[in-house]
């Protein structure tokens, strides 16, 4: 037994040992077993099929291959909660995919969907592993297969390290949330190389796949750090914030007494006046506890802000749109953005609070040919068929078709408040007049004059605050000051709060 047990520790060590590592610390990357260390409670780790490897030979290895064959998968726990996890070990075979890496993959993506716990993937990887042929792409089959199975059940969140090429990029395309670090992170499906083959054009790793572009111009990129730590670290807070799965209620904090709670500075934030821009994240700190709060995709379409908080202690996904980029107009990626994370939220039980200052739909050809019909459809599908608790509060304008997409009582709004400057109607008062009087205006003997009478004719009449409060449109108009306690008492009033979906397959989102 002696002996049978040290042949056991020194196969063991072996395994795990992974391979040089010198290539990752020249690149300023952390090893795989360091990532977890990082990522997972102290002592909490337990790997699954340590000494799983590739049994067969290919065209490069004659004989079986290097034990873990690339990845280390297991489970662990992130502040006492259970997650399933996998880290592709770059120094064993450049952290290649082949059936046997793929199998222990599955294997705890079967196990996270089965124990109800949440998916996280660190990848960095040189791609499938071109000698073991079709079994390596059948291998990302499954991985995806998984994915698609698990939405919606278990967060899946993606944290892209090294290289994430090809096929393997379709991974963090499907998770609900996406990580990546500046300078040793790359996504793209083809590389540099390929792309100067087919189309003739010269382009750099970075510039073509690396975080910043995923992060600013794609969208793939959730989130993009400067280094490895304060990436996994970031990922413990997302995880804060999320329930295990979608049976379970997100993590609620102690209540911090919100509902009595004034916020002076909210009054002074906004100004009155409609075209005079702010940042709507002071708005937003002004309502979460503690001033803090998770933004998703802060780098792209940044005209519109989504961001994870609390408020009173409970996990609330906020939407609201940023008169500092693009005057808060919606185009086609801000629907995108915004569909996304509104759907996410749906899926796991996270109330949704918008916020609304809104003056429409980005004008242009290039909008429209980019489908922003399309585009902005889906966030109108996302918001009518959330059943979670949605509030809404409208801070300023609120203009035609983009008022009835950023969550209006007409599509399904619990509760719609407004502050005494907003202004709520088919379009703003200019543009109304010009089309409403235009021939009357041209005409008239002092046309400046009448202009401004028919201006105020039509902000008397249609564009004063309680037009649309006197007609149950809107369910209250508040004090600025008191918005953090009201919103407080609508989630309260509304927590539980239980929607039926009608019975159906699926519905038909416009993709």
């Amino acid at each position: 037994m002696a002996r049978l047990r040290a042949e056991r520790d020194r196969v063991h060590a072996a395994a795990t040992a992974g391979g040089d590592a010198r290539g990752q610390r020249a690149q300023g990357k952390l090893t795989a077993r360091e990532r977890l260390d990082l990522l997972l409670d102290d002592g909490s780790f337990l790997e699954v099929q340590p000494l799983r490897r590739s049994v067969v030979g290919n065209l490069k290895t004659p004989g079986p291959g290097p034990h873990t064959d690339g990845v280390v998968a297991g489970s662990g726990t992130v502040d006492g909660r259970r997650v399933f996890v996998y880290a592709q070990d770059f120094t064993i075979l450049g952290g290649s995919l082949g059936a046997a890496h793929a199998a222990k993959i599955h294997r705890v993506m079967d196990l996270a969907l089965a124990t109800g716990s949440p998916i996280i993937g660190l990848n960095d990887s040189g791609g499938a592993r071109i000698q073991e042929g079709v079994p390596a792409l059948d291998g990302y089959g499954g991985i995806f297969r998984r994915q698609v199975a698990a939405s919606g059940i278990v967060p899946q969140i993606s944290v892209v390290l090294g290289p994430c090429a090809g096929g393997a990029a379709y991974s963090p395309a499907l998770a609900d949330f996406t990580f990546m670090v500046r300078d040793t992170a790359r996504m793209y499906l083809t590389g540099p190389d390929v792309v100067r083959a087919v189309t003739g054009e010269r382009v750099g790793h970075e510039e073509l796949g690396g975080a910043d572009v995923h992060g600013t111009q794609s969208g793939v990129a959730t989130f993009v750090h400067d280094d490895e730590e304060s990436c996994l670290d970031d990922v413990r807070y997302l995880l804060s914030l999320l329930p295990a799965n979608n049976l379970e209620r997100p993590p609620a904090a102690a209540p911090t007494g919100a509902g009595a709670q004034q916020r002076p500075r909210l009054a002074e934030i906004v100004p009155p006046e409609p075209n005079r821009p702010y940042d709507m994240r002071a708005v937003l700190a002004e309502l979460v506890d503690d001033e803090d709060y998770l933004e998703v995709h802060q780098g792209w379409a940044a005209n519109i802000v989504c961001a994870l908080g609390r408020i009173d202690g409970e996990v609330v996904g906020v939407v609201g749109n940023q008169p500092m980029v693009l005057a808060g107009v919606l185009d086609a990626a801000a629907a995108q953005k915004a569909a996304r994370f509104v759907r996410f939220c749906d899926s796991f039980g996270i109330p949704l609070l918008t916020l609304v200052d809104v003056p429409g739909f980005l004008p242009g050809t290039e909008q429209e040919h980019g489908g922003v019909i399309r585009h902005g459809a889906k966030l109108l599908y996302a918001y009518c068929e959330a059943t979670v608790p949605r509030v809404q509060v409208i801070v300023r304008k609120a203009y035609g078709g983009a008022y009835i997409v950023m969550d209006s009582r007409s599509i399904g709004a619990d509760l719609s408040l407004a502050w005494p400057t907003n202004e709520i109607a088919v379009m703003g008062a200019d543009a109304a007049v010009d089309v409403l009087f235009g021939k009357e205006l041209a005409a008239a003997p002092d046309p400046r004059a009448a202009r401004e009478a028919r201006l105020a004719d039509y902000t008397t009449e249609l564009l004063h605050p309680y037009y649309a409060p006197e007609r149950g449109l809107v369910d209250d108009v508040i004090d600025p000051v008191w918005t953090r306690a009201a919103v407080a008492g609508a989630l309260a009033m509304l927590r539980d709060k239980r929607g039926h979906a009608p019975q159906r397959k699926h519905g038909n989102v416009p993709l």
